[in-house]
């Protein structure tokens, strides 16, 4: 039987809304048997200009970030696997320059979370309700585009863009953002932040058109606080929806 034992969705002091330390996080992921806890905090921006976001690291804070979850690895190796990532929106004009930046410093992967839709965070936030379906046509054509790259370990929070219009204008464009995800063999995350926030995601709509596709699916913690990294409470919820929907539950991802 598949069970949650890797996460590679977590996140550090340094995004401005996450509290505790990185070792709180790990102890949490080893007394809950997961054996691999990757964090992946809001990647920093350098070619912003300046504009410091308040829900990501400064780019002058990459090199503690890395030097503290590089240092963690040695200090629980044989415990659990600790992996450095970021969470990153998909910016087509800045994206190469995100990558050599991140790149320089070295990591592991990348998951993609596509906060806003557009080329900066001077757009359009994806979490506002909504019902023009333009804005969700471009969300989906972004997180493709993005996760074509080759960049990108899976799609987290995908049904993040609050879309309350039609139904079958979402079914339409969300059913094509599965088919190209499976075309790509990308995993699809159940989002356990946004079930133990109770916020208007995971969204059951979403999971029954990835259930008729057949999405491969994981589960990210999204935890922005210790407690929440492999709360089983969330994880029965997260699992109920794998079952009702019968989907492709991935428990092992890179290890």
């Amino acid at each position: 039987m598949k069970k949650f034992i890797e996460n590679y969705h977590t996140h550090t002091f340094r995004c401005n809304h996450a509290s505790g330390t990185e070792k709180e996080y790990i102890e949490k992921a080893i007394s809950e048997g997961l054996n691999v806890m990757g964090f992946a905090d809001h990647v920093p921006y350098k070619q912003m200009k300046g504009k410091y976001s308040g829900f990501r690291m400064k780019p002058e804070q990459i090199h503690d970030y890395v030097e503290t979850i590089s240092s963690l690895k040695e200090e629980y190796s044989g415990k659990i696997k600790i992996l450095l990532g970021y969470e990153a929106e998909y910016y087509p004009d800045i994206f190469a320059e995100m990558c050599d930046f991140v790149g320089e410093h070295g990591y592991d992967y990348l998951i993609l979370g596509q906060h806003f839709v557009g080329d900066s965070e001077e757009t359009i936030y994806s979490g506002v309700r909504h019902t023009d379906e333009i804005i969700l046509g471009n969300y989906v054509d972004q997180v493709l585009e993005g996760m074509s790259t080759g960049k990108y370990l899976y799609l987290a929070h995908p049904d993040v863009i609050n879309f309350v219009g039609d139904e079958a204008i979402y079914i339409k464009h969300m059913e094509r953002l599965c088919k190209s995800m499976k075309e790509m063999d990308y995993p699809l995350e159940i989002n356990m932040l946004g079930i133990d926030d109770e916020r208007f995601y995971p969204k059951e709509l979403f999971f029954s058109i990835a259930g008729e596709v057949g999405n491969k699916i994981v589960i990210g913690c999204d935890a922005h606080r210790p407690g929440l990294v492999g709360d089983q409470t969330v994880v029965n919820k997260a699992m109920e929806i794998i079952d009702k929907f019968s989907l492709d539950f991935i428990d092992r991802l890179l290890i």
